[in-house]
This record gives C-alpha cells, structure tokens and sequence, in this order.
C-alpha cells in the first residue's frame, strides 16, 4: 500500500499515464485537516533542534550583541597599539641599523640613465679638419670627450655673444640688476667671486689673449671680390685702414671696393682706369684716397673717395725716371716713397707733386719697407744687401748683408717695431730684430724660415705682429703663415686637398686681424676670417 503521507514528485508515473489527461482529485476535509495537523507537529519539532543549535553558539561564542562588541574592542585596541609603536618610532629616531640598511639600499640603487661607458676617458682626435679649431695649442691633440664638450659649450656662448638673459639664474639677474641700479652691494658680490677664481684654475689658465700656435683657427668666407671678379690677374689686395672695406686691383684695368661682411661682400664701387693695367694700389694713412700705378707708365692715378674723382699726375717735379711702378705710402702721411731705376728711392708729396729728397744704394731696389713710426726706411737690394735710412736727413745710418741670402727679393716690417723679415730667390725668410738690424752691422736672424721652396716674393705682418705671412707667386699653393713668438709655421694652412690660393702677388691683413685675404694670378681674392680676433 502507498504512504498517503508521501507527496508523490511529477514525473514519476508511467509514460503511458503521463500522455493520458490528468482527472483532479476529489478532496476530503476531514483528510485535509488530519495531514495539516501532523504537518505543523512536524514543524515544531524542527523549531525545537534550531534552538538547541541557538543555544550551543550562545555557550560557545555567546550571544550576537556581545559577540559584536567584542569583536569591535579588539580591532579598537590593535589600531592603538599601531599609533602608539609609530609615534614612539618618531620620537625616538631611526635606529642605526634601520638607517645603515637604507643607505646601502640606496647607495646600491643606480639611475636609469647612467652609462658606465661614459665615464671611461676615450681620447678624441682633435687633428679631424671639424675640430682643428677647437685647439688652443699643440698639446691637445687628443682631448678627452667631457673637455671636447666643455670646449664646444664655451665656444657656442662666445659666438651668441655670452650668456642669454633667459640662461641666467636669478642670482646673476639680481647681480645684473643691482649693478644697473647702480648698487654698491655688487662690489662685495664680485670680490666673493674673485676670491672664488683664486681657488680653483679651470679654463681660465689655459684661455689666453696671446695666439697659439700650431694650428691657426680659421674659417673660409666667400671670395672677397665675388660680387665683381677680375678678368685678368690680380696684383693688390688691401683691406681700408678703418672702414670696413677691402680693395682689389689688377690688370683688368679696373680698381674695385667691396664690403667685408664674409657672407655675400657687397661691391661699393668699380673704377675703370682706360689703358692702364693696375700694377700697385694703395690707401692713403687716412684712407680717403686711392693712389694707383702701372707697369709702364711714368703717369699715375690719384682717386679721391670723399669726392668721387680720378686725376692722374701726368709729371712729377723732379722726378728723372722713365716709369712710376713700385711705391710705398709713409706711415705719417701726405708723402710716396718711389722705388726708381738704379738703386735710387726719391721721397714725393702729394701736396705739391714733387720730389722732396732722394736716396741711392748699390745696385737695384727689390724692397722697401717703413719702421712703424715712420723715421726709419728698410731698403733691400738684389745683392742682398739692407740699408736703413733716416728719413729726415735722407742719410744710411746703418747697412748690412742678409745672412745666406744670394738674390733678395722682398722686405717687411712689423707694426709693433719688433721685428723685420727679408726674403730671397731660394725661398728662405730671416727674421730678424728691428732694434739689432739700427745698431750692428752684422745682425743674426731670429729664424730662418725655409717652408719655401721658390722665390719669396710676398711678406706681410698682421696688426698685432704675431703673423708673418709669406707667399711665392712662382708656384701654386706657395704660401705659409708664420707663428712669429715661436716662429713655427700654421700647419693647417693652406689645405692640401684642394687648391683655392693658386699663385699669390699680394697679402694683407685687416686692421684688427680679424681677416686675411691674397691677391692671385686667377682673378680672385681668397677671403678667411681668423676665429682668435674678434674685431675686424
């Protein structure tokens, strides 16, 4: 018999009966009410286990409200003993295990950015033709990466003209400030920073407002006469004594001035000279005139910039010579030294157009050169043989021969009145003491320079006396500037890979050194600004 008290699940009946259509069930009350009662009998018996199980946790755990408390105290108490540890940690310090723990943690940790090939000293050749002017002297060579560095940052603000404003640090716009104000606080500021530069050395031995020698900084500019080349050979090149100009002349029959810039050079003006091929051309002391001769003319021309004219001096009182080729301006001004026939120097006027005073020596002139004040005249023969004459008195006050020379050929004098040099046929150039070549009579060269090996036909001293520039107009690239306070020779000029001097008949220098330029048989005028002098 089945349970009535069972309640059967769905599903359970045979397929058969489950496709028939279920009857409902007829309900007895009196049934219903007997399972109802036994159900809620069942009901309290389960309620009577659940609260045995309520009352095992209370005498276990105890009860909800107490259980929570607790629970609330110890959490309170753990965060109190926390604070109470910290602050005792912060009062009492770091201890010194603690502390030399962290330091090795920190001394072991590096940068991210750090190298360790950095640090190591690798030796840069400085001989390279992109950093041949970054030497200061034949012993850097090879310069270490940092210094290479250091070398080019000095070089970089020297060329934007210092450090900007926006670079500076609000100390040195304070500084800078005050002085404008006119504050004396600043003073006690710069003897601080005096007595900081007695501490230490750095760069400031080794910068220097001497030149060195070894390699000459320099920079290739455009040709100086770019803007108006020469059709035939040039044969003058001359910067102006204080404009920032330079003149060219050659056999194109033309004299030409040009702006000096190093960029673009500007031409000012042309002059064209009908039938007469410039030999020589020259400034006058004051620069306001042009003074020009020819091959084979005894006519020679006089331009006058200020006015804008050209007059030629047809004759010249006095004057006894069937050409006016060779001449020299007097550094005191308003004279011409004419170089004649036959050994003879005659002494012009420009006032007047006439011959003051003459000179002779033995045999024909090849040179003359003044003292830097004027009052002495280096003259140098082809016998080789130099006389020095007072100008005043027109009389030799002194004559000797130039050591080994068999031909000369050329003569210069240094502005500073330090030294002479005096070229010859073979190429070689003495230099020698201006104050032993006035009083002895057997003087011996300083140096004698030997780079040359043709005739030395061309000599010239910068402004500052520390140059001698030396060339050959017999031979291309025949040209050597000379470090006169070591009389060693630039190795870096000319360069040999290419040619750009070709064959030279005349140097000059600007009045502050600051560039060089030649005159050359191809109609051009090579132009290099000298990096060490920073005015024109």
């Amino acid at each position: 018999m089945e349970d009535k008290n069972v309640i059967k699940l769905p599903g359970t009946r045979d397929r058969e009966a489950t496709r028939k259509r279920a009857r409902p069930v007829k309900l007895n009350p009196v049934e219903e009410e007997e399972t109802r009662q036994k159900n809620t009998k069942r009901l309290a018996v389960l309620g009577e286990s659940d609260e045995s199980v309520k009352l095992l946790e209370e005498l276990v755990f105890g009860a909800e409200d107490e259980l929570l408390e607790r629970l609330v105290e110890d959490d309170e108490e753990h965060q109190t003993g926390t604070l109470l540890l910290e602050d005792k940690d912060e009062e009492s310090g770091e201890s010194e295990d603690e502390s030399e723990a962290h330091q090795e943690l920190q001394s072991s940790r590096k940068a991210a950015w750090v190298d360790e090939d950095d640090e190591l000293e690798e030796a840069v050749d400085m001989k390279h033709r992109y950093r041949r002017h970054l030497i200061k002297g034949q012993s850097e060579s090879t310069m270490s990466k940092q210094k290479l560095q250091q070398r080019m940052r000095e070089q970089f603000q020297r060329s934007m003209g210092g450090t900007p404003s926006w670079a500076e640090s609000s100390l040195q716009k304070k500084k800078r400030k005050k002085r404008a104000a006119g504050d004396d606080d600043v003073d006690d500021d710069e003897d601080e920073e005096e007595d900081d530069l007695l501490r230490r050395t750095g760069n400031f031995v080794a910068s220097s407002d001497s030149l060195p020698s070894g390699i000459l900084g320099m920079k290739k500019c455009l040709h100086a006469n770019s803007a108006r080349p020469s059709e035939d050979r040039l044969t003058t090149v001359q910067f102006h004594p204080s404009a920032q100009v330079v003149m060219t002349a050659g056999l194109d029959q033309s004299i030409s001035l040009f702006q000096v810039d190093g960029k673009t050079n500007p031409k000012i003006q042309s002059i064209h000279l009908e039938r007469f091929p410039v030999h020589k051309a020259q400034f006058s002391v004051d620069g306001e005139m042009v003074i020009a001769t020819s091959l084979k003319n005894k006519m020679f021309y006089l331009y006058d910039m200020m006015e804008g004219r050209v007059s030629p001096v047809h004759t010249v009182r006095g004057l006894n010579e069937a050409r006016v080729k060779e001449f020299s301006v007097c550094p005191e001004g308003g004279a011409l030294l004419l170089t004649g026939t036959n050994g003879y120097l005659h002494m012009l006027t420009l006032k007047t157009k006439e011959v003051i005073s003459s000179m002779k020596i033995n045999g024909n002139v090849c040179g003359v050169a003044f003292s830097h004040d004027g009052r002495k005249v280096f003259a140098n023969s082809e016998e080789g043989e130099v006389y020095v004459w007072d100008v005043r008195s027109s009389r030799c006050v002194n004559k000797f021969i130039d050591d080994g020379c068999v031909k000369g050929t050329s003569i210069a004098a240094s502005r500073n009145g330090q030294y002479l040099a005096c070229g010859s046929q073979s190429g070689v150039v003495n230099v020698y003491s201006q104050e032993t070549c006035l009083n002895s009579a057997n003087p011996k060269p300083l140096k004698a320079v030997m780079n040359l090996l043709t005739s030395a036909t061309s000599l010239a001293f910068n402004p500052s006396s520390e140059i001698l520039a030396i060339a050959s107009r017999v031979e291309d690239e025949a040209i050597k500037l000379v470090h006169l306070p070591s009389f060693t020779v630039f190795t870096n000029f000319p360069v040999s890979k290419r040619k750009i001097i070709y064959r030279t008949s005349c140097l000059d220098f600007s009045p502050h050194s600051g560039f060089f330029s030649l005159a050359n048989n191809k109609g051009h005028a090579p132009l290099f600004r000298l990096l060490h002098y920073k005015d024109f």
